[in-house]
């Protein structure tokens, strides 16, 4: 064999050496162009007194707009995320695995966050209150 081959070869080797021995991990989520609703983004972005405009900046559109008795709107967000983790082998026995290598395991959480916002007759953020929670 040339040795510019063999240091193909090696090369080749190398690099699949490297990629099978480390975890993988996947994240599952869906992406937009619109403002990302996070807890943070919340608590950090959004007061008393503000106005709509400025809440649908800062947080995108509601899923759910509501009126009360006293005709003050009340926006609704809710967020289900799914965040997979997953390692194990890649399917390629190489030297460095041990036998914990070879087990593939995938963990699964969701994470949801829902925001309610109340204005005032002034469409001015009256409350906020939010729940999260992570299984």
């Amino acid at each position: 064999m040339k040795p510019h081959k063999t240091l193909l070869a090696i090369a080749a080797l190398t690099i699949l050496a490297t990629t099978s021995c480390n975890a993988r991990r996947f994240y599952n989520e869906t992406y937009s162009d619109a403002p990302r609703l996070e807890l943070g983004n919340v608590q950090r972005e959004i007061y008393q007194g503000m106005g709509q405009d400025q809440v649908a900046m800062a947080l995108g559109s509601p899923n759910i707009v509501t009126n009360d008795a006293d005709r003050k709107e009340t926006w609704i967000y809710d967020k289900i995320a799914t965040e997979v983790r997953q390692s194990g082998s890649s399917g390629l026995i190489l030297f460095c695995q041990t036998g914990a290598d070879y087990v593939d395991r995938r963990d699964v959480s969701q994470k949801t966050l829902t925001v309610v916002i109340k204005f005032n007759e002034n469409k001015l953020v009256e409350s906020v209150s939010y729940h999260s929670s992570k299984f």
